[in-house]
């Protein structure tokens, strides 16, 4: 299976690129094409609602990063979005990926896509995570994707905290047992 995994955090050791390494370890390990995205080190601009894509060329009007991601996702079986919790939802970055989806939204729908939602928080509290669910779920929901899995780690304000836990472990297993 074809999947392609969206890092979001501008941090390149953070506690989401430990998730990120380890679920992609495990899917590798089943046999997996795994083509990864790191938005945060990417030239990405934000959709200026112009609806350029709309038109014959079906393009974007802006000549960026998207431009690799877009064939990656189109082909993809598996779409995983990993985040760390920026201000009780995910990052900029990562946002700025999804708001662009618009250009293939009718591409992207359905097709017996799986998502995947891993995610990283400071916070304990199960309150600071339900934002970030439940957008995930609308998007699911929206783009008629069959909801494969979730991790959130909370408690994992950094690298050794989240390394002490068994997030990376669960994040491995996901990754194995596509």
């Amino acid at each position: 299976m074809k999947v392609t995994v969206i890092t979001s955090s501008p941090r390149k050791r953070g506690t989401t690129s430990v998730l990120a390494e380890e679920f992609i370890r495990g899917a590798k390990e089943s046999g997996h094409d795994v083509f990864r995205f790191d938005a945060a080190f990417e030239k990405i601009a934000p959709c200026a609602a112009c609806s350029f894509c709309k038109t014959e060329s079906r393009k974007c009007a802006h000549n960026d990063s998207m431009e690799k991601l877009n064939p990656e996702l189109l082909g993809a079986d598996y779409i995983v979005l990993i985040t760390p919790l920026y201000f009780f939802g995910m990052t900029a970055q990562l946002k700025l990926v999804m708001d662009r989806f618009y250009a293939n939204s009718s591409a992207l729908k359905g097709n017996g896509r799986k998502a995947i939602l891993l995610a990283a928080a400071h916070d304990k509290e199960d309150w600071a995570i339900k934002a970030l669910m439940e957008h995930y779920k609308t998007i699911t929901r929206y783009m008629n994707w069959e909801d494969r899995g979730i991790i959130f780690a909370t408690g994992c304000g950094s690298r050794d905290d989240i390394e002490k836990t068994d997030f990376p472990e669960q994040a491995y297993k996901l990754g194995k047992n596509l």
